[in-house]
């Protein structure tokens, strides 16, 4: 009897395939690390993919009785030993530091096995967007008395206002994608919601595959910093003007065209992203590690779940996605 591997089998296994950054350098004195970090990602997966946001959800889960979860325990495996739960949680809260890195390391394997950008021009767009935070606000002049007026409020994530969404409490998701038929983001950070966008521009852009030629972004990444990073990295970086926007000046014609194209690229994605992973409200996790192992994670899964290039609709595109990670 021939048996087919379910969706979250596969993506395990496909996680063992897919290049890795070198890990980070330990310190002289500390103990060498015992299990390796894909072993962490994979868990991870199971863990978006299954709505998990705690290790003992997460340990219970593969502990199920079914060939699904024998087979994912299976892969957790490293010499002939599954981690303990003291283990993974330990290793799972260090992870948010190590993503970032994983996902660029991904997103330019992609970059490099899909060529995205064959016919389209090599254009890469920087965008932020608030998430909610996951209980209630703190609102200023109580954050400013050190006052916290309910339990479920998390006290790491601030406070910003958003042309679309208005004020929001929460956090911000950092992101660079690949403008072409596909989405494909090649860099995320996750921050509290009041970091400003020009000072995370420059970690986005160092992830950037080397083929990348246009940065665009709204008038927050026209800073300093950005410029610069951009000139040592030989990258056009292209932003909104601030103040009264000028219909006479030289460029605005090919500046239309690229905020049309960074507009489409983010406003799909985020709408994509939020609709899978079911963030257009309140984040299910509190804290920010705990937040950033969840979004970040997020991306990470995308990146090797993603199916075909996005249909013509404006938002959704992809629509079995969804479905095979619902079916995972």
């Amino acid at each position: 009897m021939i048996t087919q591997d379910s969706v979250l089998v596969q993506l395990l296994r496909l996680v063992d395939r897919i290049p890795a950054p070198p890990p980070p350098p330990r310190h002289p004195r500390g103990r060498p690390y015992l299990y390796s970090e894909k072993l962490f990602i994979k868990a991870l997966v199971v863990m978006i993919v299954r709505h998990l946001h705690k290790v003992h959800e997460l340990l219970a889960v593969l502990e199920e009785p079914t060939q699904e979860m024998r087979m994912a325990r299976n892969l957790l495996h490293e010499g002939g030993r599954l981690p303990c739960r003291r283990t993974f949680q330990r290793r799972l809260e260090a992870l948010p530091e190590r993503l970032p890195e994983q996902i660029g390391c991904l997103g330019r394997y992609l970059v490099e096995l899909l060529k995205p950008w064959a016919e389209h021009g090599r254009a890469v767009a920087l965008e932020s967007t608030p998430l909610r935070a996951k209980g209630g606000v703190w609102h200023k002049k109580d954050k400013e008395r050190a006052k916290v007026p309910h339990t479920s409020i998390d006290t790491e994530a601030g406070w910003t206002k958003s042309g679309w969404h208005g004020w929001v409490y929460g956090w911000k998701v950092h992101l660079a994608i690949v403008v072409a038929g596909v989405w494909i983001p090649l860099s995320a950070k996750l921050t509290p919601a009041d970091a400003a966008d020009n000072e995370l521009a420059p970690l986005l852009i160092e992830e950037l595959p080397g083929e990348a030629r246009f940065v665009l972004g709204d008038t927050h990444y026209d800073a300093p910093n950005v410029r610069e990073v951009c000139a040592q990295k030989s990258l056009f970086l292209v932003t909104s003007k601030r103040g009264a926007y000028s219909y006479t000046d030289a460029g605005v014609e090919v500046r239309r065209v690229f905020h049309k194209l960074r507009s489409l690229a983010n406003e799909n994605f985020n709408e994509y992203f939020k609709s899978i992973f079911e963030v257009h409200g309140q984040v299910p996790t509190r804290g920010h590690v705990n937040t950033a192992r969840f979004v970040l994670g997020a991306v990470f899964v995308y990146l090797p779940a993603r199916g075909s290039p996005p249909s013509r609709t404006r938002f959704g595109g992809q629509p079995g996605l969804k479905a095979l990670l619902k079916a995972a």
